[in-house]
């Protein structure tokens, strides 16, 4: 069930309803939220709730393991076979087949064949996304960090639909104390969450929409049919088209989340201010970023090393984060290149320190001369992300460099378009936020009208029918 539709503007007013009548009913607000949930989730394929469910019985499992064990040796164990049943969960389904065909593909060379059966099993939606929200509450139950929680608490926790499809990845800490509390309707920021979904829905429906079917998909679908100049552009294109896409979806998903009395951390911070690797994953999928930093990169030992010791952790991290994201070799590729660039700023700062060198003086030159080439870098990175194969990148990188013709796909639409959409991330938070107030202190029926006409923008802007948000498929 996608966020732009008919059918989860009917669901969600059910949603909302049911959600409002049973607050003062937690047993019932919360059974009925799981049922809500499982429906919203069995809306691609029902057998997906059967992997829900066991996800859920995996991590409440693993919990009341760590904490009814009396040695630490046992809580280890109790945690090693709790993840493990939940990345075996995780590699079957998403990686099984890439890495078969990978191995099958060498033992071939060496006259050894058909040694691994080749299966392709259904790649269940959001499977990358609730298995990490597992991971990380029973991580944070053997940290010590949060106590085991009740059985339907859990169920909610992991399957509530606002992020179970594309996040954030909210953790236990965050989100478990909210359902446990009873919500208070005279404290919802209505004004807020219109603001965020209606926001959110311009810039999927209208914006990622354009660029998909104006640049993106017919040069990644043909390069050698494009110019040069078309294949910068479209690279551009998809970093506004991703980052469109994906924040979005997290500001629609804290929109509905509000609606229902809950708060959900942020996902998106200007992601394309960065004036580096490092600052670029501060900003963008922050949840994400956190939770890898948080249970990979620090237990493999941080910084806490010699530089190249961290540097090797970075790039286990980058690598794997880039894993993650789907079973192809260019995400991997995509990953290696946010790490290596990450591992080359670390090992410059390291080399000044050790030559007793002082920061490096910052002025307005230096800070956009960054800024630009990080975001060159970044879009670098999403041609492999986007690209169908290593080959099928390597042929838009190559239009580069090989022809120059005509581009009558650069428009000055998509000009103004991919040109505001960066500019605007360098508009001040504190701006928005007074846009917001703004919006938040006219009458209701101000509101009901503003919202209309977005509608109507939407609707009327929009292409026909709503592709699927992109990070659906991670």
């Amino acid at each position: 069930m996608l966020f732009p539709t008919v059918d989860f503007a009917i669901f969600f007013a059910i949603a909302f309803t049911v959600n409002w009548l049973l607050n003062p009913h937690p047993v019932a607000w919360k059974l009925a939220t799981i049922a809500l949930s499982y429906f919203f989730y069995s809306w691609w394929d029902w057998r997906f709730v059967l992997l829900l469910a066991t996800s859920t019985a995996l991590a409440h499992g693993g919990a009341l393991g760590i904490a009814a064990a009396r040695s630490d040796r046992l809580r280890k164990l109790a945690l090693g076979l709790s993840c493990l049943g939940l990345l075996g969960l995780l590699g079957y389904f998403k990686y099984y087949g890439f890495f078969a065909v990978n191995v099958d593909n060498s033992l071939d060379h060496l006259g050894l064949h058909h040694l691994i059966p080749l299966v392709q099993p259904t790649l269940p939606v959001a499977i990358s996304f609730f298995t990490f929200m597992a991971l990380s509450y029973v991580i944070d139950v053997y940290r010590r960090q949060i106590e085991v929680a009740r059985p339907i608490d859990l169920a909610v926790y992991l399957s509530f639909f606002p992020h179970l499809i594309a996040g954030p990845i909210v953790r236990g800490g965050e989100l478990l104390p909210q359902i446990r509390r009873r919500r208070d309707a005279e404290h919802i920021d209505f004004a807020r969450a219109i603001w965020m979904i209606m926001g959110g829905l311009f810039k999927k429906v209208v914006v990622s929409s354009y660029l998909a079917t104006s640049i993106v998909q017919p040069v990644f679908g043909a390069p050698n049919q494009h110019s040069g100049l078309e294949a910068i552009f479209a690279a551009w294109g998809y970093a506004v088209q991703i980052y469109c896409d994906f924040s979005g979806y997290t500001d629609i998903a804290i929109g509905l989340a509000l609606l229902l009395g809950f708060r959900f951390p942020i996902n998106f911070n200007a992601p394309y201010t960065a004036r580096n690797l490092q600052d670029f994953w501060r900003r963008w999928h922050i949840t994400l970023s956190r939770w890898l930093r948080d249970y990979l990169y620090i237990p493999l030992g941080g910084n806490r090393g010699s530089r190249w010791f961290t540097a090797r952790n970075i790039m286990i991290t980058m690598v794997l984060g880039g894993l993650w994201h789907g079973a192809n070799w260019t995400f991997i590729i995509w990953g290696a290149l946010h790490g290596a660039a990450q591992v080359v700023g670390h090992l410059r700062r390291e080399n000044r320190i050790a030559r007793g060198l002082p920061p490096v003086a910052d002025g307005p030159g230096r800070v956009w001369w960054q800024r630009f080439w990080t975001f060159q870098y970044v879009c670098l990175g999403w041609v492999f992300f986007n690209a169908s194969s290593f080959s099928n990148a390597m042929s838009v990188l190559g239009r580069v460099f090989a022809s120059w013709g005509p581009s009558p796909l650069v428009t000055p639409l998509l000009l103004i378009t991919i040109a505001f959409f960066v500019a605007v991330q360098f508009v001040p938070a504190d701006a928005v936020t007074r846009m917001e107030g703004v919006f938040s202190r006219q009458s209701a029926a101000a509101q009901v009208s503003a919202l209309g006409l977005a509608l109507l923008v939407i609707t009327t802007l929009g292409p026909t029918g709503v592709a699927p948000f992109i990070y659906y498929k991670f």
